[in-house]
């Protein structure tokens, strides 16, 4: 039986530090954004709960992180957060390998997604865009498919924004550099949308 390799308590101690460190790198962006403009998040959760309560859905994509950060979203509201309501209509368009591998295959990668948006998208649905670096092109093609559509444009990016931001009719930047501590705050930001949309529907809270 091989024998535990030993660990250098130094060692230890500086991958702690190393843990910690991303804390409060985490904390600190999370605070930046909490002292900007937060307008732009109440705005679109009213998008979307209005949405809602007109009988519209809500079509929300990314890739990598912000295809399960568009998963997360659509399973909280479909299931429920943390208020007793009806069920609501969202849809994550990285969900159905078959839709994607097909369009990709037939019309290119930066169709997987537009495709879908022309195909599900109605007017009076919101469209969110999830980005950490806004430049992603089917991401970017898609928000055109439904500005095309009149669907509500809603983009939730890192960085300046990119091309992503500046296509939806309201644009929730988290500003740096770090794609891993954007995704993070992009999280806190869902959940808050799911709170406000809640709130807004009249969900009976705990």
């Amino acid at each position: 039986m091989a024998a535990r390799s030993e660990i250098d308590p130094m060692a230890a101690t500086d991958r702690r530090r190393l843990v910690a460190s991303i804390l409060e790198e985490a904390s600190r962006i999370h605070q930046r954004v909490s002292q900007a403009d937060l307008a732009p998040v109440v705005e679109a959760a009213d998008a979307i709960a209005d949405a809602f309560a007109g009988g519209r859905k809500l079509l929300v994509f990314g890739n990598g992180g912000s295809a399960a950060d568009a998963q997360h979203l659509s399973a909280e509201l479909v299931g429920r957060f943390v208020g007793e309501r009806a069920a609501l209509p969202a849809i994550a368009l990285s969900t159905d390998t078959s839709i994607l591998t097909a369009v990709s295959n037939d019309y290119g990668y930066a169709r997987g997604f537009a495709r879908q948006v022309e195909a599900l998208g109605r007017p009076g649905d919101v469209a969110l865009a999830i980005s950490t670096s806004g430049a992603s092109a089917n991401v970017i093609a898609a928000l055109r498919a439904a500005r095309d559509r009149d669907l509500r444009t809603v983009a939730l990016t890192g960085g300046d924004g990119g091309e992503t931001g500046r296509l939806a009719d309201v644009h929730i930047n988290v500003p740096g550099a770090s794609t891993a501590r954007t995704q993070e705050v992009h999280g806190t930001l869902l959940h808050a949308l799911c709170v406000l949309i809640e709130q807004r529907l009249g969900a009976a809270h705990a």
